[in-house]
């Protein structure tokens, strides 16, 4: 009797487990599945049974793998032509030797502006958006990078008021007497 009552605890333990794997996996696929944008499922996610949900996540990760290889690629390739270029090395250098650089392209109801410095210049980005924001232009997008030992800021902004415009040369002189 002990036996019978044995074996039935140890199938109703192997039965838990195996539930609470099942519940697991589909707690798995479903957090896989929700990381896939919906344009890569032909059908609602709802719909699509877990086989298919797990098919388009291996296709998407794919895709995703070809396109950073891609990506390598096309930097490779564009750090080999600048290396290759000795004009590029020339201007790389004759950059280094007199920054900051300051560049401020008026697009007509809109103005780009670049600077380059290097990571000892210490100023802040939000220095210059408020010169442009004085200046009656609104800033729509801020961005920096930095390459090496130089830093990349490039600054898009809009006319206010595209009849009053903006005085681009007022905006260059503010820009160059807190920059340099």
């Amino acid at each position: 009797m002990k036996k019978n009552t044995d074996s039935e605890k140890s199938k109703l333990d192997r039965k838990m487990v195996e539930k609470n794997r099942r519940m697991q996996m589909k707690s798995l696929c479903f957090k896989l599945a929700s990381l896939i944008p919906p344009q890569h499922f032909r059908a609602s996610r709802d719909i699509l049974s877990q086989q298919d949900q797990l098919d388009y996540a291996a296709s998407y990760i794919s895709q995703l793998k070809e396109r950073i290889e891609n990506l390598k690629g096309r930097k490779e390739q564009v750090m080999g032509m600048g290396l290759g270029n000795t004009n590029h090395v020339m201007d790389t250098m004759t950059i280094g030797s007199r920054l900051p650089v300051i560049d401020l392209r008026d697009l007509g109801s809109s103005i780009e502006v670049i600077v380059i410095s290097g990571l000892q210049k210490n100023f802040m980005l939000y220095e210059i958006i408020s010169i442009l924001e004085q200046e009656g232009a609104e800033v729509v997008s801020a961005s920096f990078f930095t390459v090496g030992d130089k830093v990349f800021h490039t600054i898009h902004a809009q006319v206010k008021i595209s009849r009053v415009g903006v005085e681009t040369s007022r905006v260059c002189q503010r820009l160059h007497e807190l920059i340099y």
